[in-house]
């Protein structure tokens, strides 16, 4: 029913595990004319499966999901669909996060307070084939490549690879080398590797002090999350 002055309308996939939310964004989007919701997913595995076998135009995903870290999420999105447009919505802060995303494949970052008219600027923005990010991450974004990277990186968390980022954060919520190896279906081995790595790159020395800066991190680094 499409005519030459209508375009066709966008397919979204939304992925969170939160019921609440997925409601919430599929209602904004729904009362859009060009937008629709054709499918949704709590999981990474859903949204892998319904990426690979759906015709979608766009994806709008969580950072935190229960089975697998939403940045390794969009890298296997990306491997396997590298034409489709991720665009990521959390509560976490953009300051982290963005630059990771936009890394791993994303086509932009927005913090789910901004609000739905935000919210659907940044839908058509990416969808245009732009990248979408708010004007104070871009200005830090454009200061890093100006050159000044001393300065824009801040904190030495940023030093961290998307792994080892991970790894950071869950241990900064307590939990054990072998916890941290069954919830990212790696070794402990290997887990160790990148807790060396991280305290060699956060000029650490002993273990305990990893705890207490992982905790003390998340603690003031995660506190607008």
């Amino acid at each position: 029913m499409a005519t030459k002055n209508k375009p066709a309308v966008k397919r979204v996939l939304i992925v969170d595990d939160h019921p609440m939310m997925r409601t919430g964004l599929a209602q904004l989007i729904d009362n859009e004319t060009d937008l629709k919701v054709c499918a949704e997913a709590e999981n990474a595995g859903q949204a892998l499966d319904i990426a690979v076998s759906q015709t979608l135009d766009l994806i709008l995903l969580d950072i935190s999901l229960p089975d697998k870290n939403g940045l390794e999420l969009i890298k296997d999105i990306r491997a396997l669909k590298p034409g489709l447009p991720i665009l990521a919505v959390s509560m976490h802060d953009e300051a982290l996060y963005t630059e990771r995303v936009l890394r791993a494949g994303g086509r932009g970052y927005i913090m789910k307070q901004e609000g739905g008219k935000k919210l659907l600027q940044a839908i058509r923005q990416v969808l245009n084939g732009q990248i979408y990010v708010s004007e104070k991450v871009s200005a830090g974004i454009l200061e890093t490549f100006s050159g000044r990277q001393a300065e824009a990186a801040g904190s030495p968390v940023h030093q961290l690879s998307d792994r080892e980022f991970e790894v950071f954060q869950l241990i900064g919520q307590g939990k054990s080398t072998r916890e941290i190896a069954v919830h990212l279906h790696l070794s402990a081995k290997t887990v160790e590797v990148h807790r060396l790595n991280i305290k060699k790159k956060l000029k650490l020395k002993t273990a305990t002090d990893l705890v207490r800066h992982a905790v003390r991190w998340l603690e003031t680094g995660e506190s607008g999350a």
